[in-house]
């Protein structure tokens, strides 16, 4: 059986008269084409739309279009990536002859950016969208080392962060010892002997310094007054300056830097400080150097800068 139709299920004259005046817009409306040679590069041939005779304007039908869009018709968006190696393998996965490698070198914010859709050499435009970036991320061991760089540290602080950073203490090469030695008038410590130097700092946590002489190798002698040993104290050789040796970016190369042992004496207490030598200097090296493998691994042309943003 059909349902019956009461009087209150049509629709009102009103309505009727809106829906056929919208038939009749609808009816009117008439599928054109423009022709877009000579408005530049990057337009396609034509452009479909619809002339609208009642509002007298030309309606897009592109939205229209792009919902039955079934796959993007080009990447946009930026990969970011945890490594060096990462961004070498997703870069040859993407490029295309016209990608190119950028790096900002500088800190604190270094950076690799790899623009997949980069302009042509011949000067034709890209939209520059599809990206991967690489935020040189660093490793824990450096982040201290770079916090701690010229802040004052109570002796036994001092002792404690020289003994939990052992494994980045480095023997200087000759080389090493032949510029910096006499650039410091210093002589350079062995990491064994930074190791004995903490210990010696721990031994004597609360004395007061009672002297403190520069001796001829470069290194100074500090000695300490301690009641159990009647006021005599024992000699402590400090050596002016020492090397570290570790990897500031995660799973990176390392960098060498040189660093200068500080300290500050003031009615018989210590305090004590390390200097980083012209570490921004070194990282930014390090930056340079891993833009130069990563064009090698792809094969791209870089460049120190940013990209067009």
């Amino acid at each position: 059986m059909s349902a019956a139709v009461t009087k209150n299920d049509l629709p009102t004259p009103s309505a009727v008269s809106l829906i056929a005046e919208m038939a009749a817009r609808a009816a009117g409306a008439q599928p054109v084409t423009i022709n877009t040679e000579g408005l530049g590069p990057g337009l396609p041939p034509n452009v479909p739309g619809f002339w609208d005779p009642a509002q007298q304007r030309l309606v897009s039908v592109h939205d229209e279009i792009e919902r039955y869009r079934q796959a993007p018709k080009a990447i946009r968006g930026t990969a970011k990536v945890e490594t060096l190696e990462s961004v070498t393998e997703l870069v040859n996965r993407h490029k295309t002859a016209n990608s190119a490698i950028f790096a900002a070198t500088g800190w604190p914010n270094p950076k690799l950016t790899a623009v997949i859709d980069y302009h042509a050499v011949d000067h034709a435009p890209d939209f520059q969208k599809h990206r991967v970036e690489y935020g040189f991320p660093l490793t824990e061991e450096f982040k201290a080392w770079v916090g701690g760089n010229g802040k004052s540290m109570e002796q036994q602080a001092f002792a404690e962060f020289l003994e939990e950073h052992a494994a980045e203490l480095a023997a200087p090469f000759d080389s090493e010892r032949t510029e910096y030695e006499p650039l410091f008038k210093e002589r350079f410590a062995l990491p064994n002997e930074l190791i004995e130097l903490s210990h010696s700092l721990e031994v004597f946590v609360g004395a007061k310094m009672k002297s403190a002489v520069r001796l001829q190798s470069g290194e100074r002698q500090m000695v300490f007054e301690t009641e159990h040993m009647n006021g005599k104290g024992e000699p402590i050789d400090i050596p002016g300056i020492f090397m570290i040796q570790l990897p500031p970016f995660v799973d990176g190369d390392v960098v060498r830097i040189p660093a200068r042992i500080r300290y500050r004496a003031g009615q018989g207490a210590v305090t004590w400080f390390y200097q980083l030598y012209r570490w921004e200097y070194w990282l930014r090296t390090r930056v340079q150097n891993d833009l130069l493998e990563a064009g090698k691994g792809t094969g791209l042309p870089t460049f120190e800068g940013a990209p067009e943003s």
